[in-house]
């Protein structure tokens, strides 16, 4: 663990950012591709750890916090990655795992993701990395990645659970409305 994490651990800063939650059409938009790693992304990048963190997630992307760039943050144990233009190049295996997401509050679906996966991205310090990863972290990887492309959770679900989902969505989008006066 870094020594920045265990001081957040034990004096935790407040969250910059607010994340967006569905049905916001942020959610839905495809983040463009940053050019290189600067300042500006680094400083970024920890404000989202930080509001990661903030709220209990294992995984954070740009679009969630309103930002078109496509950066993302996971920690699931294994320590922080601050990854930008992140692609997946190669997958194996399948699993099936549940998943929450901070920008859909209170909902947990079972998804069928690939259970080993090798990334290619930018670092913190605008160096290319390819990572190998597998269980929940290559599952968060595949989730927030897929938050760069607008696709949610609810949309990588079978006919069934969709239609289960439906009353629950409904009732998050009628929630947002009312709290903010949004559409």
């Amino acid at each position: 663990m870094t020594t920045a994490r265990l001081i957040d651990i034990i004096h935790p800063t407040m969250p910059n950012l607010e994340i967006k939650i569905y049905p916001n059409p942020v959610l839905r938009k495809k983040a463009k591709p940053i050019e290189s790693v600067g300042p500006e992304e680094v400083e970024l990048l920890d404000e989202m750890a930080q509001t990661m963190y903030g709220a209990s997630g294992v995984g954070l992307a740009a679009p969630q916090v309103g930002i078109d760039k496509q950066l993302i943050v996971v920690d699931t144990g294994e320590g922080l990655l601050k990854l930008a233009n992140p692609k997946v190049i190669e997958v194996r295996g399948r699993q099936t795992m549940e998943e929450g997401c901070l920008s859909l509050p209170g909902m947990c679906v079972k998804v069928k993701r690939a259970n080993k996966i090798k990334v290619e991205a930018l670092n913190e310090n605008n160096e290319k990395v390819i990572l190998e990863k597998e269980g929940l972290t290559s599952v968060a990887l595949q989730h927030e990645i897929d938050h760069l492309f607008g696709i949610l959770i609810v949309d990588k679900v079978g006919f069934i659970q969709k239609l289960r989902l439906h009353r629950k969505l409904k009732n998050l989008k009628k929630e947002v409305v009312q709290k903010c006066n949004l559409y």
